[in-house]
């Protein structure tokens, strides 16, 4: 009996479950923080749906020079009906995209700009207040319509000032670190994360030229060098982006005094993160025990009069 030949759809694509493996390890912890900030999955699924089928349009109307509903059904598998209805709502995210967090911005020019350096180059200690060299006069000026005092207490819970007598105001860290469930911080996620896939997918698109993209790791740390090692990190990480900042600058004001506005603008930069799994079991949260539950009863109350009784809960 002749083996029946199947059809390249029903192979096996290597590419296929590769790329669907990525997916599971990305939406992991994107999941967990859904589950934290109450979004459903039925609002990652429609948000899904609409990325998917802008972006395959985007794609269609590269490739041939028009829109075609039915070739954007085919590569997104949903119905054309769909893609109609999604395609007639207004795409909104590019509005949603947010610059740099105004806190880095203060920071930034805190440590590079002239006018709020010492002689040797370090920041200088600010008076909160006044009309020349202040913190008041940086935050003007790196985030017009702030309040003085939110962004100081924004700087002061990022750890990255202090407040000292006579009301002033030292740098401690050029570069803040969002911590707790807040919008800005998600934002950030969304920022470097997206940043991070599009520089991996696009080296994987394209052979010459690629992004640079480096990793250094190791997979049997002992645990006791976890300290020195995120500490040595940090400060060289720190020392290392403090670099990129001062090039990026320097090139920025080399372009400003170019003669030619019609050059061309792109966004770049380069990101440094620290990552650990703690696989240990000795570094797992431990269980949580329960209590036993404490069942509910119902009561039947008497009847007053002609009414009959009623059910109440306890």
């Amino acid at each position: 009996m002749p083996k029946p030949v199947l059809l390249p759809s029903q192979l096996d694509d290597p590419v296929k479950q590769a790329t669907l493996g990525v997916l599971k390890r990305v939406l992991d912890p994107l999941v967990e923080l859904m589950f934290d900030s109450s979004v459903t999955v039925h609002e990652l699924s429609r948000l899904t749906r609409e990325i998917a089928v802008r972006n395959a349009t985007k794609r269609v109307m590269k490739e041939t020079g028009r829109l075609s509903k039915s070739r954007v059904a085919i590569i997104t598998g949903l119905p054309r009906s769909e893609v109609a209805r999604i395609l007639r709502i207004k795409d909104i995210s590019s509005s949603n995209r947010i610059g740099q967090h105004p806190a880095r911005k203060v920071l930034a020019a805190w440590f590079d700009n002239p006018r709020f350096l010492t002689t040797d180059g370090d920041p200088a200690i600010l008076p909160i207040f006044g009309k020349r060299r202040s913190f008041e006069k940086l935050v003007a000026t790196q985030s017009p319509g702030t309040p003085v005092r939110a962004m100081l207490d924004e700087l002061a819970q990022l750890d990255a000032v202090e407040v000292i007598a006579q009301q002033r105001v030292k740098a401690k860290a050029r570069i803040p670190i969002s911590t707790g469930l807040n919008a800005r911080a998600i934002y950030g996620i969304g920022e470097r994360t997206a940043d991070l896939l599009e520089t991996l997918t696009k080296n994987v698109r394209h052979t010459s030229k690629p992004l640079f993209e480096g990793t250094a790791v190791m997979d049997d740390a002992n645990l006791e060098m976890v300290s020195l090692a995120r500490r040595e990190i940090a400060d060289q990480a720190t020392s290392f982006i403090n670099s990129a900042n001062s090039m990026l600058r320097r090139s920025f004001l080399k372009s400003n005094h170019s003669t030619d506005k019609s050059q061309t603008k792109c966004r770049l930069g380069v990101t440094v993160f620290y990552f650990q799994d703690d696989t240990n079991a000795s570094t797992k949260a431990k269980p949580v025990i329960y209590g036993r539950r404490k069942n509910l009863q119902r009561i039947r109350y008497a009847s007053i009069g002609n009414r009959t009784g009623s059910l109440k809960a306890r």
